[in-house]
């Protein structure tokens, strides 16, 4: 009992971790039941909400009573707070842009991760929307923010960074072409180190969440908007 309550962050963390890299096993539930035999495009994306769904649902549950009081922290000082996610937001946002510039000059390629987004958003682009909007921002600011603090809460620095690079290296290592697109991890990275910082900043994962769900909604928003025309 002593050593899980001394391990119980890590443990939490772990098993958190686990069911981030093992949630596409929920997408079987709905294939058993309905009988699924063919996997097309859009029957995978399908399949992916309902995993994220799941798997966003299970870590609500699991970290039920932080979130609750988190967010009463977040409302507390809501636009306190906003205001220091807007403004962090910014600069991870000049970092990512300045990033994905230079790379795109000297690599000349776009991350294999974005292209594969933009694929999935032109087969279903408002059911993308709710995915990499609303979902995806629960599911890895918990993942990647709620998960690193509880456990390097006293070591600030290395929570930052290692939860900016933990996140940008996931949105690159399940894509990679070539070894080229590990320098990708730049850019999410620069992103991801600012979402830490906010979330350290209010000690509201809240924030965070807000912050990447609104950079979310708009870049897949603008990008259906451009498929559109």
């Amino acid at each position: 009992m002593e050593f899980l309550k001394k391990y119980r962050y890590y443990l939490k963390g772990m098993l958190v971790i686990i069911l981030f890299f093992f949630s596409d096993l929920f997408g079987e539930i709905p294939i058993i039941l309905f009988h699924i035999k063919e996997i097309t495009p859009e029957i995978s994306i399908y399949l992916s909400l309902f995993s994220n769904i799941m798997l966003a649902l299970i870590l609500v549950l699991i970290y039920f009573k932080d979130l609750k009081e988190e967010w009463v922290k977040f409302k507390k000082n809501a636009f306190k707070n906003l205001d220091i996610g807007i403004k962090y937001w910014l600069i991870g946002l000049i970092g990512m842009m300045a990033s994905n510039v230079i790379l795109g000059i000297l690599v000349r390629q776009q991350a294999a991760n974005e292209e594969l987004v933009q694929q999935m958003l032109k087969a279903l682009p408002w059911v993308m929307v709710i995915n990499t909007g609303l979902l995806a921002p629960i599911i890895e600011e918990i993942c990647f923010r709620k998960t690193f603090y509880d456990a390097l809460k006293k070591k600030r620095w290395v929570f930052i960074l290692s939860s900016g690079i933990f996140f940008g290296a996931l949105h690159v290592i399940f894509s990679i072409r070539t070894p080229l697109d590990l320098l990708f991890i730049i850019p999410y990275s620069s992103l991801g180190i600012a979402f830490a910082y906010m979330y350290d900043k209010t000690e509201s994962v809240f924030t965070s969440i807000s912050m990447h769900a609104m950079h979310n909604t708009a870049l897949s928003i603008i990008s259906v908007l451009r498929l559109m025309i």
